[in-house]
């Protein structure tokens, strides 16, 4: 889906993705020291919301103008909103360019990308890093489109957590976690379609790791 079409899905309703963030995200980050937070393919913001709750300095990038409208709105109607540091961009993620800024934390979560994207985006979200820091990628998982439940259709936008692995050959990383990873979902999940009374499991990818000191 390119811009218009995540604009048009974005103002078709209201929040597309729960205003809570990602529970990958709020489990992994919970309880590590707050810095610079570069949120790519943030969309409505949930993720950056939360970040910045916890004293985050947050630079959240989108390609739709209207989610990042919506985001903001959230911001505007949190009681603390104007304490908030979010700065909302609008840019693509494969050609986003943050300058000598470098991130404690990037965060990339659900952005499903073909291959060659996927790994341009990776690579250039681990050039954002400082020393130290900590790049988070969530996605649906390759297995999830047999197995599993919601997301993509089509496997060419999906990928496993050695294929993240593989796209930063080379470079300096120190990995803390590559793994597939259950997420239960009720079935009036607004994200899902699956109908009845029994919960499924999508299947996702998690990775966390952190760009090596001094390499």
């Amino acid at each position: 889906m390119d811009a218009q079409a995540w604009d048009e899905r974005y103002a078709a309703t209201g929040l597309v993705w729960s205003a809570t963030p990602n529970r990958f995200v709020e489990a992994e980050l919970t309880g590590v020291a707050p810095g610079r937070a570069l949120d790519l393919a943030a969309g409505e913001g949930r993720n950056a919301l939360w970040l910045a709750e916890r004293g985050w300095r947050v630079t959240a990038v989108d390609f739709s103008q209207v989610g990042l409208d919506k985001g903001r709105t959230l911001q505007d109607g949190h009681g603390r909103g104007a304490d908030l540091d979010i700065d909302w961009v609008r840019a693509d993620v494969l050609s986003f360019d943050p300058g000598p800024v470098r991130y404690d934390l990037v965060l990339m979560a659900y952005l499903q990308l073909v291959e060659d994207e996927r790994r341009v985006a990776v690579r250039r979200g681990f050039e954002a890093l400082a020393d130290g820091g900590t790049l988070l990628w969530v996605a649906h998982d390759l297995t999830n489109l047999a197995e599993g439940t919601g997301g993509p259709t089509s496997a060419a936008v999906l990928s496993t957590a050695q294929d993240v692995l593989d796209d930063l050959a080379g470079e300096p990383v120190t990995v803390r976690r590559a793994e597939r990873v259950a997420r239960v979902v009720p079935p009036a999940d607004p994200a899902h379609t699956h109908t009845g009374e029994e919960d499924r499991t999508a299947w996702d990818t998690l990775v966390r790791l952190e760009r090596t000191p001094g390499l």
